[in-house]
């Protein structure tokens, strides 16, 4: 059985993560407040914002600019500018 947060991303309820996927109090505040839905679409960015960047999660200042992006994106409400994307028209 799936469990329902309060989406901060989305506004509303809606299926909240299984488990949580990030550590930390960073990790905790996205179980508690995101759901699956919008860490799903922030994982497509990221994975955007990785390839574009060259980045490496070996490295801790790409570790720190991804987790400052994902804080943003996920509960500031801020979109993540990816270079040459321009998103489909809806």
């Amino acid at each position: 059985m799936s469990r329902t947060v309060y989406c901060q991303y989305f506004k509303k309820d809606a299926d909240g993560l299984d488990f949580q996927l990030y550590p930390g109090e960073i990790g905790k505040r996205i179980f508690d407040n995101i759901s699956k839905e919008a860490f799903a679409l922030w994982q497509k960015k990221q994975t955007m914002l990785i390839n574009e960047k060259k980045m490496s999660m070996m490295n801790p200042d790409d570790r720190a600019f991804l987790e400052k992006a994902m804080i943003e994106f996920l509960f500031e409400g801020k979109d993540v500018e990816i270079e040459g994307y321009t998103p489909p028209e809806k």
